[in-house]
Parts: C-alpha cells; sequence; structure tokens
C-alpha cells in the first residue's frame, strides 16, 4: 500500500509546532524504526487501544512498522504487512462516512502532551499531491510525553478535532481528537508512532528482542489491545451495491452504496474492498435473486498479494425492469482451500430494488 483516508470537548486554538515537534509529527525524514532502542531505566509505557473502535468490526489494523533497516520490508512477524520506512502501526476505519460520524481517538498512555497540529484538510494525499503536506506528513497530530524519553505521536486525525493542547496533562484513555485524512494519507485512518529517545519502538515488540520473529519479550501493548491486533490482518472491510461499474474511490468517499437501486438501472453490481488479500486466495461473489434464485456466483483466485484491493462484479439488466425486492450479496475470501488449514473471510450487503 502506498502511504497514506464531532464537536470539540472546549473552544481551543491551535497550537503552532515549534520546529523540532514539526519534525516529530513528519513521518518522512524521522528517525528510522529500531526493534532494540538505546536502553534506559525508565519504565515502558503500557499502550491501551488508542482508538474507540471494534477491531475487525469497524476498524482494521492495515500496516505494521517497518523494521527493516534497509530498503526491504519486514514486520514484528517478519512477514510483509507494511510498507519500506513505515514508523508506525496504522489503524482504519471504513470509509469518510466514518470519518463525518466521528471515530474518537485517545491517548494509549498517561502523559503530557508535547505538541499539536490542527487545521489542516482531510484530503486524499493522492488527489492533493504529496507536495501539498510536505513538511507536515503526519496531518493533524498530537505528540504525549509519557517520560523517561518514551512518547507516542498520533497522525492524520479530523480537521478541527483535536481537544488538548501543549503542557495538558491526559490520562489513559482520555479522547485526544478524531481519526481524519489528513496529511499524507490516502484512506482515513489512525498512524499511531512510538519512541523512546527518538528511535521508534514497535510496540508489538517492545524494548526487548529474545527471538527473530514474533512478539518481543516484553510488549508495549496491553492484554486486551494485544488481543484485538493479533488477529488476521486479511479483511473485507466494505461491500455494497451499485448500478453501473463502480469506482473504488467512489466507494470508500461513500458516494456510492448509500441508497435503493430503481427497476430500470442498467445493472446490479456487487462490490467489495479489502485490506491483504493474498496470492492464491479464491474470491467468491455471489448475488441472490428476492425470490431466493442465485443471480450471480462466481469465483476467480487472485494472482497478487495486495495491501488493499477493490473488485466488483455484476449483472446487466436482463429485462426491461429487474424484479423488486430485497437483493442479497456475500463476498467471501478462501485462504488455503482444501487444506488442513482452511479459512473464510466473509462480509454481506443487501439492496432494495423498486
Amino acid at each position: 500500500m502506498t502511504r497514506h483516508a464531532p464537536a470539540r470537548c472546549r473552544s481551543l486554538a491551535v497550537t503552532p509546532l515549534r520546529p523540532l515537534l514539526a519534525l516529530l509529527l513528519a513521518l518522512a525524514g524521522g528517525p528510522a524504526a529500531s526493534a532494540e532502542p538505546t536502553p534506559t531505566a525508565a519504565p515502558a509505557p503500557e499502550l491501551q487501544l488508542p482508538i474507540r473502535c471494534r477491531p475487525g468490526h469497524d476498524c482494521w489494523l492495515v500496516n505494521l512498522v517497518d523494521l527493516d533497516p534497509g530498503p526491504g520490508i519486514r514486520d514484528y512477524t517478519c512477514g510483509k504487512y507494511s510498507y519500506d520506512g513505515h514508523k508506525g502501526t496504522d489503524i482504519a476505519v471504513r470509509d469518510i462516512k466514518a470519518v463525518a460520524i466521528g471515530v474518537d481517538v485517545v491517548a494509549a498512555a498517561a502523559g503530557v502532551v508535547r505538541g499539536t497540529r490542527d487545521g489542516m484538510d482531510d484530503v486524499d494525499v493522492s488527489l492533493a499531491g504529496k507536495e501539498s503536506v510536505k513538511g507536515r506528513q503526519c496531518g493533524n497530530g498530537v505528540v504525549i510525553d509519557h517520560g523517561g524519553g518514551w512518547e507516542t505521536q498520533y497522525c492524520h486525525m479530523k480537521k478541527g478535532s483535536v481537544v488538548v493542547r501543549q503542557g495538558d496533562k491526559v490520562a489513559t484513555g482520555a479522547k485526544i481528537g478524531m481519526v481524519g485524512h489528513s496529511g499524507e494519507a490516502e484512506f482515513p485512518h489512525l498512524h499511531l508512532s512510538v519512541r523512546r529517545s527518538g528511535q521508534v519502538v514497535d510496540p508489538f515488540v517492545g524494548p526487548e528482542r529474545k527471538e527473530n520473529c514474533g512478539l518481543g519479550a516484553k510488549p508495549l501493548w496491553r492484554k486486551e489491545a494485544l488481543n484485538q491486533l493479533t488477529g488476521a490482518m486479511t479483511a473485507i472491510f466494505h461491500v455494497g451495491f451499485h448500478d453501473a461499474k463502480p469506482e473504488a474511490r467512489d466507494a470508500r468517499n461513500s458516494v456510492i452504496g448509500t441508497g435503493a437501486l430503481a427497476r430500470t438501472a442498467e445493472a446490479l453490481v456487487l462490490w467489495a474492498d479489502m485490506y491483504w488479500p493474498q496470492a492464491g486466495d479464491h474470491m467468491r461473489f455471489r448475488i441472490v435473486a428476492p425470490d431466493g434464485r442465485p443471480l450471480v456466483d462466481k469465483t476467480a483466485t487472485i494472482e497478487k498479494t495486495q495491501a488493499r484491493r477493490f473488485a466488483f462484479v455484476g449483472k446487466k439488466r436482463p429485462a426491461a425492469e429487474w424484479p423488486a425486492g430485497a437483493y442479497n450479496g456475500e463476498v467471501t475470501l478462501i485462504r488455503d482451500a482444501g487444506k488442513p488449514g482452511e479459512r473464510a473471510f466473509k462480509a454481506q450487503a443487501s439492496v432494495i430494488v423498486r
């Protein structure tokens, strides 16, 4: 995946960042990721989930810290659920509609606010261009100092949502803003970076590493958060119907898939947006007509592992009008089909035709 897509608690003026803090809030050009930062006697913070959501239901873990010091990619599992140089953990929400409704960002641990930025627009950087956010890649964000050289950084927050200011003391779980789409982001999500003495620490690894792959000896995540964030990263996170060939950007911006379809619609199309389908997965699209008959039932094999994939299958109107009623769709990813470890990832949608 390329780099990155409500009301305030109180009236708050934008706190401008000093040059040092501006660097801290910039994703590009920051310190390299390190699984083994310089030792210190200060205790590591215990991190709770930094976003009020249910992972796997209305938010999804998308990218991990890249621990490879070179041009390669290696996450803490020795997999490639990241991209070159990624310095944090990305947790995504479904679409821009979720951003509009509001998803709270909270302090992962208690501390003192070291710096903030607010006021940047929520815009897909693939449209605006990276030059538009140069030096401000984090977008709207917050840096919290936890003492002993430890700090957390929260990026890509919603414009106007930051509710803390420099010097504020915050408790674990206190709201600091909302998930947005600002800075160098191509989808709505929260980017969380953890640092000790300026060096990036993967919260799944912590300050110590005894094995080359897998969780560290003392991960920074609290047990509940760790359990929420160590499931499969593959997910069909959004499905819907449309009356013509759908565009991924329209689906992700909630332009399509939000209402009933006319009986004279040109086509009936079931679309799906997914994270981390793998090469060899079987992808099945199935649409069932109001009378229970299968209208579409198509399976294809995915040829390439991708961080994000948008796919669709449909059927042109067979007569003057579609039969009225509820049409049900199901999208399934089947991994290791026919093998002992076979598993399926499913998502469903329905639409009324009238």
